[in-house]
């Protein structure tokens, strides 16, 4: 008969084995977070440095239409100073359906006038509403969706919820490149390119920076 195999009792992991892991872990979790964020921001990065050639011609419609007289009364003019204020709703709701433009925002309204400006990416617009006569004027522009890119890339116009993300997809490229950095320190023993790799990556933006940009 054959004497039983012995178990071989496991091994206790130590510190530098636990590190490992965590780093292991919270770098590729970070890259997962990050990487649509990080394709997009590296495209726009290209496209906004070469913004000239690649901008795309505006296109502009202009629309017009008349107050019904209910929803005049709320926008006629009353004598009251000049003053920056949302449109009251029912006539934010007429504007979104009459000229397909946004009514949402904070307008400047003058004696004569209630102006609306509506940036947005990619493109601009305005809403005019003439306080006497209740006739509405809008314009809206698109530059294109490689313009809209850009504008994502540059937080221009793009609202709260999109400065949430660029916050945290910050945070997310951050932990990335850090623990990429530990990860490299811990395995650049074996792999002795690594830290003049490193350096080259400091060093050579850091020369054209000193040499070409003044």
């Amino acid at each position: 008969m054959h004497a039983p195999a012995r178990v071989q009792p496991k091994k206790k992991k130590g510190p530098k084995a636990f590190w490992l892991k965590q780093l292991h872990t919270w770098h590729w979790v970070s890259s997962a977070i990050s990487l649509i964020g990080l394709l997009l921001f590296a495209f726009t990065g290209i496209t906004l440095n070469h913004a000239a050639d690649v901008e795309g011609a505006p296109k502009t419609v202009e629309k017009s239409a008349t107050l019904p007289p209910a929803l005049l009364r709320q926008v006629a003019a009353d004598g009251a100073p000049d003053t920056k204020k949302p449109l009251p709703a029912p006539v934010a709701a007429w504007v979104e359906k009459a000229i397909g433009q946004s009514g949402a925002g904070i307008a400047e309204w003058s004696a004569d006038e209630v102006y609306l400006a509506l940036p947005r990416p990619g493109g601009d617009g305005w809403v005019a509403i003439d306080r006497h006569s209740g006739e509405v004027t809008s314009e809206a522009t698109s530059r294109g969706w490689i313009s809209y890119l850009n504008d994502l890339h540059k937080g221009r116009n793009t609202g709260a919820a999109w400065k949430w993300f660029i916050d945290i997809f910050a945070v997310a490229c951050f932990l990335f490149a850090l623990t990429g950095l530990l990860l490299l320190q811990l395995h650049s023993a074996k792999r002795p390119s690594t830290w003049p790799l490193v350096a080259a990556g400091l060093a050579i933006p850091a020369i054209l920076a000193i040499i070409f940009i003044h």
